[in-house]
């Protein structure tokens, strides 16, 4: 990874998202403390801290996406961290209430064994063996990933009350841009272990072959053409921040060197932070994203299954 400087504040929700391979699950183990960076350092509170730093240790905690239980009861993989931190008192009523958080009962599930569990109740219980804890920090990797609804949207509110009776600060990487967009004070957009800004701006990957008129690009399958200036090389990620969206699919007169192309409303989200909308176009098989006001939203008429037209400046296309 890459990272001159990234300042996480105490007590907010932080997104992260990215394609795969992006860094996301290397990026969480070093904010959570898991590993130690090849070169810099992390600091928790302004002073340098790595694994297994009693500063860090029964503080922050992070969530893989892959849930590791001990073979043994619910009760002992929850109570396991209040044991090894020789914390004993009210234990059996703490694993319960910390079971209670991911909307599973203590007395139906506290002795059962680990291999008895769904994967939704396999990702709640390690995500109680977290709460339990009580962490100041909590990082979770693609936490509702392959695992069914209910379980995810209890994952979900499990998290948010864990910010909002104790101040966690959440650090989530997900795929699930909407959930992010909808409780995050900030996202961050992950691509080939560098930041890339506040996670709607629109990614592309080659490969690109010439063009017409100096402009690279490539078909998209529905007889438009995806074109971009020219790349370093060909199967460089292009990245483009700036999308219009707009219901007029035509060309518009004097718009020099603007890029048109239809597409699909798939999706709207409301971003907490500021209240705009972000929404999803689909053009041919490739997702691109546009942040519009509610005003321009109603005036425009958007809906999932609205026709649209993306629009996109050739000079406003940078590469990573």
């Amino acid at each position: 990874m890459s990272i001159d400087r990234l300042d996480l504040p105490r007590g907010g929700i932080i997104g992260v998202i990215g394609p795969n391979g992006s860094g996301k699950s290397t990026f969480l183990r070093l904010a959570g403390f898991v590993e130690k960076p090849t070169r810099g350092e992390v600091l928790f509170e302004g002073k340098p801290a790595g694994p297994f730093f009693p500063e860090v240790r029964n503080r922050v905690t992070l969530l893989p996406q892959e849930p590791f239980l001990m073979k043994r009861s619910v009760l002992n993989n929850v109570a396991y961290g209040l044991r090894i931190r020789n914390t004993k008192d009210r234990l059996v009523e703490r694993v319960y209430k910390a079971l209670s958080y991911v909307g599973l009962d203590g007395k139906d599930f506290a002795q059962r064994p680990s291999y008895a569990l769904s994967g939704g109740e396999a990702q709640r219980v390690a995500l109680a063996a977290r709460l339990v804890l009580k962490p100041e920090v909590l990082l979770l990797d693609e936490p509702t990933a392959s695992i069914d609804a209910l379980s995810a949207q209890l994952i979900k509110e499990a998290a948010l009350k864990a910010r909002r009776d104790w101040g966690t600060t959440l650090i989530v990487a997900s795929h699930d841009w909407q959930w992010l967009y909808g409780i995050c004070d900030t996202v961050f957009h992950l691509l080939k272990g560098r930041f890339l800004g506040t996670g709607r701006e629109n990614v592309l990957f080659g490969p690109w072959e010439p063009m017409e008129n100096g402009l690279w690009g490539k078909p998209l399958g529905d007889g438009q053409h995806l074109l971009v200036p020219k790349p370093p090389q060909a199967l460089a990620a292009a990245v483009i921040e700036n999308v219009a969206i707009t219901p007029q699919v035509e060309p518009v007169a004097g718009a020099e060197g603007q890029i048109a192309l239809s597409g699909l409303v798939t999706r709207l989200a409301l971003v907490k932070a500021s209240g705009s909308i972000v929404v999803s176009v689909l053009v041919a098989n490739i997702p691109f994203t546009g942040t519009l006001t509610e005003r321009q939203v109603c005036d425009h008429s958007l809906y999932p299954g609205r026709m649209v037209a993306i629009r996109y400046q050739i000079d406003s296309v940078k590469w990573v």
